[in-house]
């Protein structure tokens, strides 16, 4: 078992476990305080048939009294009304400020069993049970919770630190082809962000990746978390560094609302770096063989770098209602080399035109 441990302020406040199976959850949360509460394990439609039942008997067999909720699977389901449901639920099964909620699934079960622990009772405590590639090394780390209001997408939330983050790799053969590629866009973005090193290593284990290769996915799921770790403990509420995270989400959420959620949120980052990444070109801030690398990278993945069907203009007006403008100017998030992301407030809406042309096809 890998552990990796986030701090604040210099105090331990959770652990980030990356292992082979289920097997030592409900250890790990007795380990983290939560021996003898009640738990609410919330899934959805997709998760529940594949890991519900053999989470659930482990905690029961470890002496935890166990509900379950769970709601239709997809991003439109990441919204008030579901989480209204579960309040209820809590409400009816008599839950206290002492129990706890399990978030099993990829990142709309996160990020909704988290937005619902951080106002419950004013806050209750949960643990992420990543299941997706995505989720386990994005959404699952760092406290961010929020559900979307209408079409805005993560527009209602709040921070609310998870007790225990437990992440099993094996759930990563079950999961779709298309589901299991989206998360390296997440993963891209680390390298590209913060680490070169690492982001050569992503382009040489390609392949290992591809086929799942479990050792290759433990380290390279702990080099992720690690560089999400690094920026969350330094900036815990995104004022400053911790928007690097931000990277290819400008222009990929504004893609995300306008093709109304038919591709996922790993193709429209990896489509958004590669806006970006044309604009850091464009700027003189990387090399066009970088520019170019990147693209191929991205690529190698097949993840896309265009989108089809939209317009420039719409996708200039979509990133103005994102909650990542700052006194009415988007905060952009370019690259001045591999390895080094830097927040840019002077990005021109004629920029932003020129670079969603760029991935216009």
């Amino acid at each position: 078992m890998n552990t990796i441990t986030v701090h604040n302020e210099g105090k331990e406040i959770y652990r980030i476990l990356l292992t082979e199976n289920f097997s030592s959850l409900a250890q790990a949360a007795g380990d983290a305080g939560m021996s003898g509460c009640r738990l609410c394990i919330v899934s959805d439609a997709n998760t529940a048939p594949l890991y519900l039942d053999e989470v659930s008997q482990l905690f029961k067999s470890a002496g935890y009294k166990v509900y379950t909720f769970v709601f239709p699977a997809g991003e439109q389901n990441k919204n008030l009304n579901v989480v209204m449901d579960l309040y209820e639920q809590l409400v009816l099964n008599h839950f206290e400020r002492g129990d706890v909620l399990v978030a099993l699934g990829g990142g709309v079960v996160g990020d909704l069993t988290g937005f619902a622990a951080a106002t419950f009772l004013r806050g209750i405590r949960f643990i992420q049970v990543p299941t997706t590639l995505l989720s386990q090394v994005d959404s699952s780390i760092g406290g961010k919770t929020g559900v979307d209001f209408r079409a805005y997408k993560n527009m209602v939330g709040a921070f609310h630190m998870p007790s225990l983050v437990y992440s099993s790799v094996a759930t990563l053969q079950t999961l779709p082809e298309r589901i299991y590629r989206e998360g390296m866009g997440e993963i891209i973005k680390h390298g590209l962000i913060r680490d070169r090193a690492y982001y050569e290593l992503l382009k040489e284990k390609y392949e290992d990746v591809l086929r799942r290769d479990p050792d290759t996915m433990l380290s390279i799921i702990s080099r992720s978390c690690q560089i999400k770790r690094e920026v969350v403990e330094n900036d815990p509420h995104e004022k400053n560094i911790r928007a690097l995270l931000n990277f290819g989400h400008t222009i990929g959420h504004a893609v995300e609302k306008l093709m109304s959620f038919k591709m996922y949120h790993g193709e429209c980052v990896a489509v958004g770096m590669a806006a970006a990444s044309w604009l850091s070109f464009k700027r003189g801030m990387i090399s066009e063989e970088d520019y170019q690398d990147i693209i191929d990278t991205i690529r190698s993945y097949d993840l896309p770098v265009a989108v089809h069907g939209l317009y420039a203009e719409d996708i200039l007006r979509t990133t103005k209602s994102d909650k990542k403008v700052e006194n009415g100017h988007v905060k952009f998030i370019l690259l001045e080399g591999i390895g080094n992301a830097v927040v840019c407030h002077d990005v021109t809406d004629e920029e932003i035109l020129a670079a969603a042309g760029e991935i216009l096809h």
